[in-house]
């Protein structure tokens, strides 16, 4: 190819997530929002999301960014887009600064996140007000949290005592205020894979209440991940240890989804489907060492994890 027209061929670009919600609120679905370590678990991903024709927001969290440097992150995320033609938001997931939202900003994410929800109501206006100031000059999008979820993940560690349920009182002033694009809200949901110790339950009546206070604005649900149990049952066949785990009902989050929920936050569903995957080979096939052999059904067991979301409890396959 000539270098004139190697200058003139025209990439897919990234996108934030205006349009993605907009058309979700009014559609009734979510857009998933799939945390990502590697290659092949972006891979897996994408491929399940160009196989069902669905939106993507591919997110990166502070345990990510320690592992594989946002750089290649984003790299990889650039050459999912190319590949699939798909609408793709690359996304921080709990940025804890003004500085880290900037940096990222910077360096090509579409999407951040500001949890400054461990600070007063005051200074969790004040911190993101900063951060939707600057990241507006980018055409950024920016979310951020009101209330506290229980779990740990990553950087994140928060006791039951800790948590708090989000006070619908203060959205419509910290909406107002802050100016921020999207705003994620503790209703029972919860990090990690051990979510609850006795049955499940989701605060609907917030939900609906923040739903009237400000409608047609999108909502997020983080520590969305159901830790499907036929996950846990092959890791547990195959020498793991995860008695107790529970997660989110599919059908819970289907309903948020059909209310004013734009964005669901998913981990720990691809992080037991890619153990499972690899457990399973490695007790089937003991003789193997190659990366390759074991990593190749781990990214497919995630392509097959993340197309029952998009099409069970997303809702939002062909809406790409």
């Amino acid at each position: 190819m000539l270098p004139s027209l190697r200058r003139n061929k025209k990439k897919m670009p990234l996108v934030n997530t205006t349009e993605m919600f907009k058309k979700a609120y009014k559609g009734g679905y979510a857009i998933g929002a799939f945390n990502v370590n590697n290659m092949e678990t972006i891979q897996g991903i994408v491929a399940a999301a160009k196989n069902q024709k669905a939106p993507l927001i591919l997110q990166v969290s502070a345990g990510a960014r320690k592992y594989a440097n946002p750089l290649y992150l984003r790299k990889l995320v650039e050459a999912a887009v190319e590949d699939s033609k798909l609408p793709i938001a690359l996304h921080l997931d709990h940025g804890d600064s003004f500085e880290l939202c900037k940096s990222c900003i910077d360096n090509g994410f579409t999407s951040v996140m500001i949890d400054a929800s461990h600070h007063s109501l005051k200074e969790n206006i004040k911190i993101t007000q900063q951060v939707v100031k600057y990241a507006k000059t980018k055409g950024v999008t920016v979310e951020a949290e009101l209330g506290r979820l229980a779990g740990i993940e990553d950087d994140i560690n928060v006791c039951e005592s800790d948590a708090q349920y989000t006070d619908p009182a203060e959205v419509e002033q910290f909406v107002k205020e802050t100016g921020v694009d999207s705003l994620a809200i503790a209703i029972g949901t919860s990090h990690g894979a051990f979510k609850f110790k006795g049955e499940a339950k989701l605060r609907f009546d917030i939900l609906d209440d923040i739903k009237k206070r400000i409608p047609n604005f999108p909502i997020v649900l983080h520590g969305a991940s159901s830790v499907l149990p036929e996950y846990v049952k092959i890791i547990q066949d195959n020498g793991g240890s995860m008695a107790g785990a529970k997660g989110i009902p599919e059908d819970m989050l289907r309903k948020a989804a059909k209310s004013a929920v734009c964005k669901i936050n998913i981990d720990s569903d691809l992080r037991m489907a890619f153990t499972a995957a690899i457990r399973r080979h490695f007790n089937d096939n003991p003789a193997h060492f190659d990366p390759r052999q074991y990593l190749s059904p781990a990214r497919d067991l995630i392509t097959e994890c993340v197309e029952h979301k998009l099409v069970k409890v997303l809702g939002c396959n062909g809406k790409a």
